[in-house]
């Protein structure tokens, strides 16, 4: 454990900032999700929503630092 006050600071917000990132990567993992499974279906309109609301949400993930930019393009 950290000695000096700052540091102690920094380990209590790395840590927030570690669990706020691992649920928008599991956010982000569900809508990628969904499109796979709406393809499948068949369902035309449901993936191409799908797909849409994914991209966002990749980008956004992307802009933010939670993923790296060619991660989102793929």
């Amino acid at each position: 454990m950290a000695n000096i006050k700052s540091q102690k600071k920094r380990v209590l917000t790395n840590e927030k900032a570690r669990i706020r990132n691992k649920a928008e990567k599991s956010a982000l993992k569900t809508a990628v999700k969904r499109v796979d499974e709406a393809v499948v279906a068949g369902d035309k309109a449901a993936a191409v929503e799908a797909a849409n609301k994914a991209s966002k949400a990749l980008d956004v993930a992307a802009s933010k630092g939670i993923i790296h930019k060619n991660q989102a393009a793929n």
